[in-house]
Order: structure tokens, then sequence, then C-alpha cells
């Protein structure tokens, strides 16, 4: 199993002296004719891009096949954050495509994250820094390792303050850096949630494990309605992967004055009421006695 990188709150020191705002987008001007459109252009693409808090033509990190439908524009957004549940499952499952592509990653304030169940979802553990306690400056802690690794996830040790927040934004920002709170946080690109768990492997009463099927529900400002799907989380090899399609019984439904049959081809389940037309004779045997 490869090292992991582990950093107390000591070894982490703000960066003095610098804006956290970072640079005013530039403005394209072109020269000739068409200039007046092509500068206004340019004008409203940076204050778009200074709104929502992104480039527009950024390319997005990575994520397992699994989750891309769940994220816009299909990847974790650079200068974005992210609001996740308290699921280190979903959490490692984020962190594995970007370490695996050479992003490096923190992770701040989780001291119970095991390394060997990282690497077990495919968390490069090599491009992997832990930092299990921030202290009470935890917000700090998070901003000044946001300007050094591209994805940052953490785990609020306490309320923030508005402008603390604000600020920690722009840093994001100005470093291009992606942010997975494991909690609610304000203006998040997507809301993941986590529902439904079902177990495989058991079967009446003994068994081992194989694997865990849940729900993952995002809400984006970006969509008009939320989106789900179903995942392995783990499957039987440990890994994420896409939950396979279950078989639905289909039922019969009776129409208008019509009537179930009470033989066993129609349904594995006989329906709690069936209408016999004529009476049925039954041998002297089966006849209750009494």
């Amino acid at each position: 199993m490869r090292a992991s990188v582990q950093l107390t709150a000591q070894h982490v020191h703000e960066v003095d002296g610098q804006d956290p705002t970072g640079p005013e987008p530039a403005v394209i001007t072109a020269v000739g004719e068409g200039a007046g459109t092509t500068h206004t252009v340019a004008r409203l693409r940076a204050q778009l891009e200074r709104v929502q808090g992104h480039r527009l033509d950024a390319p997005v990190l990575p994520v397992h096949p699994a989750l891309a439908s769940l994220l816009p524009g299909g990847g974790l957004r650079p200068g974005a954050a992210y609001s996740l549940p308290r699921s280190t499952s979903v959490l490692l499952a984020l962190l594995a495509q970007p370490s695996q592509s050479g992003s490096w990653c923190g992770v701040i304030g989780m001291p119970r994250l095991g390394a060997e169940a990282a690497e077990r979802l495919g968390v490069d553990l090599s491009r992997l820094v832990l930092i299990p306690d921030p202290g009470a400056r935890w917000l700090a802690v998070t901003s000044t390792v946001a300007e050094v690794l591209p994805v940052v996830a953490v785990r609020p040790a306490g309320r923030a303050a508005d402008g603390e927040i604000a600020r920690l934004a722009a840093r994001l920002r100005d470093r291009g850096a992606v942010l997975l709170v494991q909690g609610p946080w304000p203006q998040a690109e997507a809301v993941l949630e986590v529902g439904e768990p079902a177990w495989e492997g058991v079967g009446r009463g003994h068994g081992y494990l194989s694997g865990r099927e849940v729900t993952i529900t995002a809400s984006s400002r970006r969509w008009p309605r939320s989106r789900r799907t179903r995942v392995m989380l783990p499957d039987a090899a440990g890994h994420i992967s896409v939950a396979p399609e279950r078989m639905r019984r289909v039922e019969a439904v009776p129409q208008s004055g019509e009537t179930f049959r009470s033989d066993a081809s129609y349904s594995d389940r006989a329906p709690d009421r069936v209408s016999v037309p004529e009476r049925i004779a039954l041998p002297d045997r089966m006849r209750r006695v009494g």
C-alpha cells in the first residue's frame, strides 16, 4: 500500500500579502471592424465568469462514470464548492479519478478516514494529504490548503461566518481549486444526498456481505429538476460501479368487468379476491369434514 502525506495544523501557515480576490479578468479588445462588439462580448463574459465563480471554458476534473451524470459538466468544476453527505464512501469515490489523473487531494478534519479504504476505492495515496485535526481554525487551514492543492475536502468543525466563507470562495476562484464539504454549504455547485441503502450477499439469514447499493440524488441551481442514479458503493470488488438493472415483476391489471383466474400460471401471488363464475365440484377427499 502506498503511503499518504499526513500533516498537522502547525505545518499549515496562511499566506499573507496576497489579494484573495485575484486579478481582474482580462478583457480582449479587437482592432478593426467589429471591435466594439468583441469588446462588449468579452466584458460580459468576464462579468459572467466572476458571478458564476469559474471560467466558462475551464475543463472539469474527471470523476467516475457512475457519478458523472450527477455533476454539472460531468465533473468537478475548478473554483466551485460541492455539498456532500457525511459518507466517506461518496467522498473517496469523488477523489479517486482526480488523484489518478495527477491532481493532489487534501482531506481536512476527518481523523477516522482510513488510507486502506481510500486506496481500495481508487484513491492514489501518493497524491493524498491528510490533516486529521485542523483545530478551531479549520476554515483558515482549508483556505491555505486550497492555495496549493487543486482538490480539498473538509468536514467543518463548526459554523463559519459569511465573510470568511466569501473569502474562501474568492480564493477557490483565484486558484481554481475544488472544495468538497461534508455538510451544507452556501452557493454550492451541486448538493449530493445518499439514501435507500440495500446490502447484497446475505441469503436467508446467512452469508457474506458482497456489496451495497445506494441511491445518490443530486440537485443543482443549473438544473430544473434533481437527478438520481443507483450505484454500487462498494461493489463486490470494493469499488464503485453502476448498479445493475433490476427486473420488475409485471402484474396483470384487470380490465373493466374482467376477473383474474385462480390458477398459478398468471402470477406467483394469488389476488386477494377471485370471482368464480360457477360452482366448482371438489373431490370427496378435499371436502371439509365437520
